[in-house]
């Protein structure tokens, strides 16, 4: 393995990595190595912070990029968006070392399939601030190349206007924050979805909130369908409610590689996309991962094709009273 000195390794593996390496590879990183060997997690690895830092040193960039945000007024929306456009640039047209680019590679050959490529900036998933959704996340990645840009999109992602933004109107320092990215084996998924150990509507600790949408979980973060939702009873372990969606669309893995968008009508969209048995599966599941935490936690979760189970991530709920 290729190392900045003894100790900065610039890639760590899940089997490798514990919920105490956050600042070594980011909130999504350490909760996914945390998880790895308890719960049914793709396999993967975190590209970690010293990669991007030595980018950014042997580049010659990371004063420039600090010395432009101080003098910056976010409350000025031009001039937030040219800046973040301008930084992004800049990381986007900036050589990657030779070395990492090898590193990252190798690593990524020896995962079966298509990957999912995901910031995990080393300030996310904490529990006093919720940066989750601020950078990219680029699935089905084919070959090692992509990979890498891939890579290079998450990095310069951590610039994004609205990830200054909150940076500033939280009092976190831009040069505090650092970022890994976590590749990931992709799952081909049937469906997919989040799910909430505590209920975030009526903050009832005893029932749990699970949604679902046929193909890729993507729809159901970004919030572009509408999932079936169920509402589930801790103790004891009881389905009390399912509300049906109409999905218009689902992104589906596609076979040369990223998404492929299937359109439905009202009639298909409106099909139930999980069973009872697989709603009570996640719910056992997520009561075990919030058991693992002590804490109240929002996970991604994927049915593959052949209808097992995947944990994709976990992350705490921070808007609970």
């Amino acid at each position: 393995m290729m190392t900045l000195d003894n100790e900065k390794e610039y890639i760590r593996h899940f089997s490798d990595i514990d919920k105490s390496h956050v600042p070594v590879v980011g909130g999504k990183g350490a909760n996914l190595g945390e998880m790895f060997a308890k719960f049914t997690i793709p396999e993967g690895f975190c590209v970690t912070i010293h990669a991007y830092e030595e980018f950014l040193k042997e580049a010659g960039i990371k004063n420039h990029i600090h010395e432009r945000l101080a003098g910056l007024d976010v409350e000025q929306t031009e001039d937030l968006q040219k800046m973040s456009d301008d930084i992004q640039k800049l990381i986007q047209e900036t050589p990657i070392p030779k070395h990492i680019m090898e590193e990252i590679k190798k690593n990524h050959e020896r995962i079966v399939g298509f990957v999912a490529v995901r910031s995990s900036a080393t300030a996310e998933d904490l529990p006093q601030a919720s940066f989750a959704g601020q950078q990219s996340t680029i699935l089905n990645v084919t070959t090692p190349d992509a990979v890498v840009e891939a890579v290079r999109e998450c990095w310069s992602s951590l610039f994004t206007a609205r990830a200054i933004y909150y940076r500033v109107k939280n009092n976190f320092r831009h040069e505090d924050v650092s970022i890994s990215v976590v590749v990931q084996q992709m799952i081909d998924a049937a469906t997919a979805g989040v799910a909430f150990t505590v209920n975030p509507i009526n903050q009832d600790y005893n029932q749990m909130v699970i949604e679902g949408a046929f193909g890729l979980g993507e729809t159901v973060v970004s919030g572009s369908v509408t999932p079936d939702t169920h509402i589930v009873q801790k103790k004891p372990l009881e389905i009390l409610e399912t509300h049906g969606g109409t999905q218009k669309f689902a992104l589906f893995q596609d076979k040369n590689g990223g998404n492929k968008k299937v359109e439905y009508t009202d009639e298909e969209g409106s099909k139930r996309k999980l069973t009872d048995e697989q709603v009570l599966e996640i719910a056992k599941t997520i009561i075990d991962i919030e058991g693992h935490y002590d804490k109240p936690q929002d996970i991604e979760w994927a049915f593959d094709k052949d209808g097992k189970l995947h944990i994709l991530q976990s992350r705490p709920i921070t808007t609970l009273r």
